[in-house]
């Protein structure tokens, strides 16, 4: 079975959140970058800033672990970045070589 990643993107005002789940990682949050989908929610947002991701060697993990984050609150959301990510730096350098790993 593929590996899996949850992430949240978000604007640079961080006033909205997405978060999403994908088996490659980097390529889905360049095309976020490049707007490559241009009527998405978060090209229309400007969601361009990776905050927040985690890796699941089964995509299924991912996929359970999505549901609960999108289950929680904003302020669940927010404490989760927070706890990795406290100064919500955009993180996109740190998954440059993550597909290696899988």
């Amino acid at each position: 079975m593929k590996a899996g990643f949850i992430y949240i993107m978000t604007n640079k005002n961080h006033t909205t959140l997405y978060t999403g789940i994908i088996s490659n990682l980097l390529k889905r949050v360049q095309q976020h970058k490049e707007a490559y989908y241009s009527q998405s929610f978060t090209s229309r947002y400007k969601l361009y800033i990776l905050v927040y991701w985690e890796a699941f060697q089964e995509i299924g993990d991912a996929i359970a672990r999505e549901k609960q984050i999108k289950a929680g609150s904003r302020q669940k959301k927010l404490n989760l970045i927070n706890s990795i990510n406290p100064e919500w730096d955009d993180l996109t350098n740190t998954i440059q070589d993550i597909m290696d790993v899988f």
